[in-house]
């Protein structure tokens, strides 16, 4: 996929650094370090839902209630989100360990959505029940860094639960938090 399959209004043109990068395999120990909520970010577009395990999720903006996902620009995923302006965000619950590894490729894309109970928000994105937090996006913004898009979404609906605990990656593994964890 090249960039005139997409509608971008801007690009973040990396240049190099002064000093010479740490290497691939340095680089994924130190962000294997990181944890990090595990989501899902789905989009559909007619009868085609498609679907992502990301940790790259961040806190945009309070006004507007705003986050940024990146997403790998030859995906599907990428393109669909592109197509239709809009996803679906889910907060993997402490329990949705299938559903994390099925988005992160180990099942095949037809069959991830039939794990966990799905439904739809009002825009028709795909919408995961049993999830800490669920949210619907419309993409506000978008800038391609080379390998990856990073999409803001406006948050323009939003499901959260106080009861679930989340669902945690750190050190290429799965972790939960227990109520305690937060005292």
């Amino acid at each position: 996929m090249t960039m005139a399959d997409f509608d971008l209004p801007d690009t973040m043109a990396l240049r190099p650094s002064r000093r010479p990068p740490v290497g691939r395999s340095e680089f994924r120990a130190v962000m294997a370090g990181m944890a990090s909520t595990v989501c899902v970010v789905a989009a559909r577009r007619g009868d085609e839902m498609v679907g992502r395990t990301v940790t790259s999720v961040l806190s945009l903006s309070a006004t507007p209630p705003a986050l940024l996902v990146s997403i790998d620009i030859v995906s599907r995923l990428a393109d669909l989100i592109a197509k239709t302006g809009g996803f679906s965000l889910a907060m993997l619950a402490s329990g949705q360990t299938e559903i994390a590894d099925a988005f992160a490729g180990k099942i095949e894309p037809e069959h991830r959505f039939g794990l966990g109970r799905w439904g739809k928000w009002p825009s028709g994105h795909p919408k995961l029940v049993g999830a800490v937090t669920t949210l619907d996006c419309d993409v506000i913004g978008s800038m391609e860094t080379g390998t990856h898009v990073l999409f803001a979404g406006a948050i323009v609906e939003a499901e959260t639960s106080t009861e679930r605990m989340p669902l945690v990656w750190q050190r290429h593994g799965y972790h939960g938090l227990s109520a305690r964890d937060g005292e």
